[in-house]
């Protein structure tokens, strides 16, 4: 398969309202598909947001929301990726996106950067490794949110095979032109795809742009969602990404040995 159709759900995720934000999905998921999408990015914690002091009590209920997708996944033939949360067993959880192609769970990813700006240290635990999945569309690497700050992660990722990199995220005014830019120089310095999913509109006190993106290897923006509740589709070729990296080959140029 040399094209795929890469589609970001991006709404306002409403604080510990897990029927109502599993209610969106469910109808948005039918609306990408209807649309010809085959890879489906939601946000950052999206059946629950950031709902601190119910957040035990809501991974508990992560499991259910995942088998929900998973026949989701499985009726509208859909890779699904979105971030939840899910018990760690000390009194914190993980901030935990699963990755479901066709009715199965194939990798699970946890956030490995915790935002400590805004208390994530102390409510979630951080993960352990990265994560890359040998998919029915190819070789996905999953980021979260945060992580996006930190090139390392998704050049190893690139490394090892990625062809598109997912970021389920929860990123807020005034920093939209870091989200940007950050997103554009991981898919330009790693000549790859990047489907990325942020919520829009006033959560608790914070105020989301959205602006979820599907992003070119060299950098273009093939589709935008600007600050409304909606979802964006477009398309990822192989083909064309392959022939971007023979024309500028960076992987065979770069000097590993020295840095």
């Amino acid at each position: 398969m040399d094209t795929i159709s890469a589609a970001a759900i991006q709404f306002t995720v409403q604080q510990g309202e897990l029927d109502a934000n599993l209610a969106y999905v469910r109808d948005a998921l039918t609306r990408v598909a209807d649309r010809g999408a085959s890879l489906v990015v939601l946000p950052e914690m999206w059946s629950t947001g950031f709902a601190y002091k119910t957040l035990g009590e809501l991974a508990q209920q992560t499991e259910a929301v995942v088998a929900e997708l998973k026949e989701l996944s499985a009726r509208h033939g859909l890779v699904i990726i979105g971030s939840q949360p899910e018990p760690a067993g000390d009194g914190r959880v993980y901030n935990t996106a699963h990755l479901i192609d066709n009715g199965n769970v194939v990798a699970s990813y946890r956030k490995l950067h915790l935002f400590s700006l805004l208390g994530e240290d102390r409510a979630f635990k951080g993960g352990d490794g990265w994560c890359l999945a040998d998919t029915s569309l190819g070789k996905i690497g999953i980021i979260i949110c945060y992580d996006l700050r930190f090139p390392e992660l998704s050049r190893r990722l690139a490394l090892e095979g990625a062809r598109v990199i997912c970021v389920p995220a929860q990123w807020p005014k005034p920093r939209q032109e870091h989200w940007r830019t950050l997103l554009r120089a991981r898919a330009i310095e790693n000549q790859l795809y990047m489907v990325a999913a942020n919520t829009c509109g006033m959560v608790g006190k914070l105020d989301f742009f959205g602006m979820s993106m599907v992003i070119d290897p060299q950098g273009e923006v093939l589709a935008d969602a600007g600050e409304q509740q909606g979802e964006i589709v477009a398309p990822l070729s192989w083909e064309t990404m392959d022939a971007w990296r023979a024309q500028i080959p960076c992987f065979n140029d770069r000097k590993a040995e020295l840095y």
